[in-house]
């Protein structure tokens, strides 16, 4: 593994991700997304990707235009609101959706960076995450094609009582597409605020993270505390600079006093 990971355009980052690959991809929302990676893979051209992220962006913006040209064929989330064609797809049977809790999904994805098979939680219990019978895929004419597993679900003597837990299993992929505020070239990371969501646990659950980043400093120049996601879980890192669009995913203000 080369230390200098530093890569010289998104579009030699994604190149060697192929049709049918299963990416990790941080962001909430759109805040936090790695936009010019996902336009990059846009233009790459391939498809049948199996996406696990909180959500699916809007109709125009972050993933959502990787689904707009329908390069996605299944989607692990725990939000699919304020994207239209996300709707149109999943309802019409074109795209696969497994929703996961929005803990359980973090949780899965640190675990499967982790080494973690699989673990207990009592998120879900006594509903169809764990019963079963989640719509994941429907046939053209509204009828359910593909439906969730019940999971196995077992007794722990837990916080002084009896309680049931759920078994969910870890999650791990081929790829990992983050966004990060400053990196170095050993591909330490630094996130900006609210925008570190799911970032560190998508890039652990990738077994190649691809970072971009708006400032790379060299090496020693991050506080070792600092560090938000260390280096040895990114593989490469993208210079975007720090003049990107970025985008609100719903604009409010309140009125002044």
């Amino acid at each position: 593994m080369t230390l200098d990971k530093v890569v010289g355009s998104a579009q030699e980052a994604v190149a060697d991700i192929p049709s049918g690959a299963s990416l990790a991809v941080g962001g909430f929302g759109l805040c936090g997304i790695p936009m010019v990676l996902i336009q990059a893979l846009l233009d790459a051209g391939v498809d049948g990707l199996s996406v696990v992220s909180n959500n699916c962006g809007v109709d125009d913006w972050g993933l959502g235009v990787l689904l707009a040209k329908q390069r996605i064929a299944k989607m692990t989330s725990s939000y699919v609101g304020e994207n239209k064609e996300f709707e149109r797809q999943y309802l019409s049977g074109e795209l696969e959706l497994e929703l996961t809790p929005q803990g359980t999904l973090a949780e899965k994805l640190r675990a499967g960076g982790s080494g973690i098979a699989a673990f207990f939680t009592q998120t879900g219990v006594g509903t169809q995450v764990a019963e079963g019978g989640l719509p994941r895929r429907y046939h053209a004419d509204g009828t359910i094609a593909v439906a969730s597993p019940a999971k196995p679900v077992q007794t722990f003597e837990f916080a002084g009582s009896p309680r049931e837990f759920v078994l969910e299993e870890a999650i791990t992929t081929d790829f990992a597409l983050v966004h990060a505020l400053r990196g170095d070239r050993h591909g330490n990371l630094v996130f900006d605020k609210s925008a570190r969501n799911f970032s560190p646990l998508a890039a652990m659950a990738g077994r190649v993270c691809v970072a971009q980043v708006e400032e790379l400093v060299e090496p020693g120049e991050l506080d070792p505390d600092g560090v938000h996601l260390p280096g040895v879980y990114v593989d490469r890192v993208v210079v975007v600079g720090t003049g990107i669009e970025k985008r609100i995913e719903r604009r409010t203000v309140r009125e002044g006093n």
